[in-house]
């Protein structure tokens, strides 16, 4: 039976923002990063209105359908509540949120995911991403045109390519995974993989004694570096 020992949640404007469009969950079984998107204050609401779609939680309805399909449902109820309050709403038109979700069960871990926010597993001194980002550099370096390096840098990589709200539907893409004792799972913003790259973040992690004393590391190299995004981390 697996159990959360230990977890840590936090979240930072950055050096170079004005707002927080970050939002995160964390109360186990559940949890959650959003990067929100929007002008005015959009942003912020559409992370906002994903997160609190969360504290519902799972829909006892739908407990006999599989364990990612119940996820994937419920980022859609969030896709909906954002959509619907955008259609509502001229100055938060078009607003839209990425939207990575973490569900613990009694065996497996199962994740639902749109956009470029990321989850990793940290395993045996490995760093694996487990989910792919929905962006226009992932595209190209899954296309031969750019090098994972180049895509780091490049002037539009922050541009996604789905996201939660905009449409009346989305595409979430979903996959569980085994846990053990000893794993640690991260979930982020873009705001920490374009200030840290992955080499750096597995070292942090391995050279703190706690998640608490990792996630504030993970966000203070993240300024360090420039800061230039909100930061959200959860592990």
């Amino acid at each position: 039976m697996l159990r959360v020992a230990e977890e840590f949640h936090g979240t930072h404007t950055g050096q170079q923002r004005r707002a927080n469009e970050d939002a995160v969950y964390a109360r186990a079984p559940l949890f959650a990063v959003a990067d929100g998107m929007g002008g005015a204050q959009a942003g912020e609401l559409a992370s906002r209105l994903a997160i609190e779609t969360l504290a519902g939680g799972l829909d006892e309805a739908g407990r006999d359908l599989p364990m990612e399909q119940r996820l994937a449902d419920l980022v859609q109820v969030a896709n909906a509540r954002i959509h619907e309050r955008a259609q509502a709403d001229d100055s938060a038109a078009g607003m839209g949120t990425t939207m990575t979700v973490v569900l613990v069960g009694a065996h497996d871990v199962t994740i639902a995911h749109v956009g470029d926010s990321r989850a990793y597993l940290r395993r045996d001194g490995e760093l694996v991403r487990l989910t792919r980002d929905h962006s226009l550099v992932e595209e190209l370096v899954e296309q031969g045109r750019l090098t994972p390096e180049e895509a780091s840098r490049h002037p539009q990589r922050s541009v996604i390519t789905r996201s939660v709200g905009p449409e009346s539907r989305v595409e979430v893409d979903t996959l569980t995974t085994s846990a053990r004792d000893g794993d640690v799972f991260l979930l982020c913003s873009d705001g920490l993989t374009t200030m840290v790259d992955e080499a750096e973040i597995a070292r942090i992690l391995d050279a703190s004694g706690s998640l608490e004393a990792a996630g504030r590391a993970l966000i203070d190299a993240a300024n360090a570096a420039g800061g230039r995004d909100n930061i959200s981390v959860v592990l």
